[in-house]
């Protein structure tokens, strides 16, 4: 238990960070909340895929320094800023697809074994159709690569894992809570198939040597290796290679972690910051905001989703926060619990249709502007409830002139079955991209949090200065977020 007094800020200061994926969405938010809130944190080491230090510091720059997100710690700094990340932040050039983090100097990979008390992998390829070898050397061997690399750091204090309350995986079953238990190593979601992680990916280099005997250009191999990474997921239960990718990657670090203290945090569908630093920063349209944005845009006349289907959303700042507590809460521990599902499902849903609803209600309030500088006119739209309807949908929109569509929108009847579309590669290419969101749009589950609600009530030992460190969906007033802080959000940030 915390001595009294004593804050998670105390417990950063004099500590060495190792943070992976320092150019990701995540790892951005974590890294400037870690120097607002601790300026003697002792040093963040920030790894960085690049060939040398030089052009690893220039992406530092460029993507992370120079965003929005640094402005509040800009301002309060000054003149100071740039020294004190000088002096705080060093870039390291590596890859996370190649072992020891593809650090070529010895005498820093040395001095890192040394002083790094913390390592949090926030790094992950996040599309849910990469090509397969990517997100396998990502996803799945850059999660071992980083275990291994914790093993030889002598003052091994944490190992934070961000990976996605989506491995899960999908459910047929209505009102299903998904647990927060590991995988054991080797599991399937499908009782009819074998996964062992060393089988696919011998298979996978046997694809690509394939591939590349037939002649193949890059751009066919591409897409024969997203296609078989689908392929591959769905044989063994998952429903898109990110998820299939991920879940590998946890089965290695359990199974391997040995006496490392191993964090797992899973997040639901990360959304903009509510509070913190400021409210409302984000970078890209992740998973809902794509839906959001096109339809503020005037060119998706549907939600695809259940309108009762639970959307779990959760905002950037409130998994960093839970990052920082699991860190300090089971510090120099190897935890019984350790996975955390960081989520709003079972405490404080959102539900589809409620997402559709306030969206219509903040572009009637507040239209987007197009290039033209005129204002676009959404209409209420429809919420299409499988992908069956889709399907028709689909085949209807591309199927009639768009005048003819227009009148017959918002009824999508059963009469248009004969209809047949010349356009046979754009309908299979959106119907590809609905099927990609069906796990997340059409989910009849929610995420168990037992774990993280106990780490929240073992966080108030701590003294969390103005809530700094506040974790709790319930706190979030979803109309409100939505209309005065996300949505405002994504058209700043993300429909540019």
């Amino acid at each position: 238990m915390n001595s009294a007094g004593t804050t998670m800020q105390d417990f950063l200061k004099g500590k060495t960070i190792l943070v992976i994926g320092t150019t990701g969405f995540l790892a951005k938010v974590f890294v400037e909340k870690i120097l607002r809130i601790q300026p003697k944190i002792q040093k963040l080491y920030l790894l960085v895929r690049a060939s040398n230090t030089d052009l690893a510091s220039h992406r530092l720059q460029n993507e992370v320094f120079q965003t929005d997100l640094f402005k509040v710690l800009r301002e309060k700094l000054g003149e100071d800023f740039n020294s004190y990340i000088a002096k705080k932040v060093v870039a390291i050039a590596g890859d996370l697809g190649v072992e020891n983090l593809g650090i070529k100097d010895n005498n820093i990979k040395n001095v890192m074994f040394e002083e790094i008390d913390i390592i949090v992998n926030s790094a992950g390829n996040t599309k849910f159709d990469e090509r397969f070898d990517i997100s396998m050397s990502v996803n799945t061997k850059g999660a071992l690569h980083v275990l291994n690399f914790a093993k030889n750091c002598h003052k091994m204090k944490v190992l934070v894992h961000l990976s996605t309350a989506y491995v899960c995986g999908e459910t047929k079953e209505d009102e299903v809570i998904f647990q927060e238990k590991p995988f054991e190593i080797g599991e399937s979601l499908k009782g009819t198939s074998k996964l062992d992680i060393e089988i696919e990916m011998n298979l996978l280099e046997k694809k690509l040597d394939e591939l590349r005997a037939l002649n193949m250009d890059e751009n066919k191999i591409k897409h024969a290796l997203k296609d078989y990474g689908i392929e591959r997921s769905n044989l063994h239960g998952w429903p898109n290679t990110y998820v299939f990718t991920k879940a590998m990657g946890e089965m290695l670090l359990v199974h391997y972690k040995d006496n490392v203290p191993l964090i797992i945090i899973r997040p639901a569908m990360v959304t903009s910051t509510s509070k913190d630093p400021f409210p409302g920063w984000i970078e890209g349209q992740r998973t809902v905001d794509s839906m959001i944005c096109t339809y503020g845009k005037g060119k998706l006349p549907c939600f695809l989703g259940h309108p009762k289907t639970i959307l779990d959303i959760i905002p950037a700042d409130l998994v960093i926060n839970s990052v920082i507590a699991a860190m300090v809460i089971n510090s120099n521990q190897a935890p019984k619990n350790f996975i955390y599902h960081v989520s709003s499902s079972l405490r404080n849903p959102l539900k589809v249709s409620d997402v559709h609803k306030i969206s219509h209600q903040y572009f009637m309030k507040t239209p987007y502007i197009n290039k033209n500088g005129k204002p676009i006119v959404i209409s209420k739209g429809i919420a299409l409830k499988s992908l069956s309807t889709f399907n028709i949908y689909v085949t209807i929109r591309y199927a009639l002139p768009l005048k003819v569509f227009n009148l017959v929108n918002n009824i999508i009847c059963h009469s248009f079955q004969d209809v047949y579309d010349d356009n046979y590669k754009k309908i299979r290419m959106v119907k590809k991209i609905a099927k990609l969101y069906k796990p997340y749009v059409f989910l009849k589950a929610v995420f168990d949090d037992t774990n993280t609600e106990n780490l929240r009530r073992a966080a108030k030992s701590y003294n969390m200065e103005n809530e700094e460190l506040e974790f709790d969906p319930t706190s979030i007033n979803w109309t409100d977020y939505m209309m005065n802080t996300h949505i405002p959000g994504l058209v700043k940030y993300a429909m540019k």
